[in-house]
């Protein structure tokens, strides 16, 4: 959905995080927005979510998805799944042993199309890639119960960090994400502590643009 004038927002990250207004007006050529003054980006790109209303955020990461019917005529399936970010994602990690941590639970849907859709590619050997760290966690909550796709919707607690055995996934796009976080947590372990210091090193050296409207990485 699409921010418009008039609406009440929070920002969520960078310099202003946690401030509240009202959208003053929007800057269509500099995909921008005025919140009482203050700029931020502007969510309007939805290429592979937001077909169920629930979310406190679009998803960042399929904003770097710009030609789907490019990606659909070289064979590659794009498959919908649903997941409501909740503010809890945002929620940085107090505590010296992750497992004390308590996660947010958030409300996922998968659509028997879309279970059947990633059974099929998986019997054919074929290779399934997460757009998003929510869509991970819908994947992997279905999976880890499950072993395989099936219509499922409910609410998900489930927190991937090193260690975890993942099942749904065998590579993920996604944006570089907040220190301290579940998420660096998550991308952590599907690759490595190792491997994602030394790619958010790189990043830096590089002048990658990070967190929500920032440049995203792939990992396989």
């Amino acid at each position: 959905m699409k921010i418009k004038v008039n609406d009440q927002v929070k920002i969520l990250a960078g310099k202003d995080k946690g401030k509240t207004g009202t959208v003053l007006k929007t800057l269509k050529n500099k995909d921008k927005v005025v919140v009482d003054g203050i700029n931020i980006a502007k969510r309007h790109q939805k290429p592979n979510n937001a077909n169920e209303n629930g979310g406190i955020i679009e998803f960042p990461a399929p904003i770097h998805v710009s030609n789907v019917k490019k990606i659909e005529e070289k064979g590659i399936k794009i498959v919908h799944i649903t997941l409501h970010v909740g503010l809890g994602t945002f929620r940085p990690v107090n505590v010296e042993d992750v497992t004390k941590h308590v996660m947010h639970k958030e409300h996922y849907i998968m659509t028997k199309e879309a279970a059947d859709t990633l059974n099929e590619i998986r019997e054919k050997g074929g290779k399934i890639y997460a757009v998003g760290t929510t869509s991970v966690r819908t994947l992997e909550t279905i999976m880890q119960t499950n072993d395989k796709f099936v219509p499922a919707s409910g609410d998900t607690s489930i927190f991937i960090y090193p260690g975890f055995k993942f099942k749904g996934i065998d590579g993920l796009i996604t944006n570089f994400h907040l220190p301290k976080s579940t998420l660096v947590m998550l991308v952590s372990a599907f690759s490595s502590k190792e491997n994602i210091l030394n790619a958010y090193n790189e990043a830096v050296k590089m002048k990658y643009r990070f967190f929500s409207f920032g440049d995203a990485m792939l990992i396989k």
